[in-house]
């Protein structure tokens, strides 16, 4: 990669980076090349439209603002690979303004923990290396819907987007899963607003569930 091809974000940085594992990295951006990728079929959820209760400028926000990135399969993919590591097939990574902030997999039985889940696992990441401020208004991308435990650690973290990849009802045909979907657990949260983008790369993440 040539210094013309470089993001603009990145230019100054790659000195820094070297040896350093919370610094962005090529391999970590999810920028504006992945929009190179195409996406396969997705489906927006947004979160909101499943709570009639809430108020109505709030509920019109959410629809303005629930759209995918072209970034998303970029980022998917790096969940994927997470979760080809976990002990089932959960990866998630944590994304702020293009940089990795943190990874993590399913580690339910290598650690005998049946909360280390593959979104709590890099969300305890993020907290350790960069604060709790870092997760508000993040992007969360992981390769199955998360599961009522963690969805509520994500309002409670107040992360402002999430991307999955198969849902609830797919993962349902394979694992058990509690069934309750991420939009009806942030309909009841309407003080943790937040996006939700499903679908991103589907097919392949099931096919890790299959194996």
């Amino acid at each position: 990669m040539t210094l013309d091809k470089i993001p603009r974000a990145l230019v100054g940085e790659t000195k820094e980076a070297v040896g350093n594992p919370h610094m962005i990295s090529f391999d970590d951006y999810c920028g504006s090349d992945a929009a190179t990728h195409l996406h396969s079929r997705r489906h927006i959820i947004i979160a909101a439209a499943s709570a009639p209760l809430l108020a109505v400028e709030p509920l019109a926000a959410a629809a303005a603002a629930a759209d995918s990135s072209p970034d998303d399969e970029r980022c998917m993919r790096l969940a994927l690979d997470e979760a080809r590591q976990g002990d089932y097939a959960f990866g998630a990574v944590i994304v702020r303004d293009g940089q990795i902030l943190a990874r993590g997999h399913n580690l339910g039985k290598t650690n005998g923990d049946p909360t280390a889940h593959g979104e709590m696992v890099a969300i305890r990441r993020c907290l350790l290396e960069h604060g709790s401020a870092a997760l508000r208004g993040s992007t969360l991308y992981t390769s199955g819907e998360p599961c009522a435990m963690c969805m509520g650690a994500i309002v409670w973290c107040s992360i402002g987007r999430l991307v999955f990849a198969a849902s609830v009802q797919q993962l349902a045909t394979k694992i058990d899963q509690i069934m309750i979907s991420s939009a009806a657990i942030a309909a009841k949260a309407p003080f943790a607003p937040i996006k939700i983008t499903g679908g991103i790369l589907a097919d392949e993440a099931m096919q890790l569930f299959a194996k």
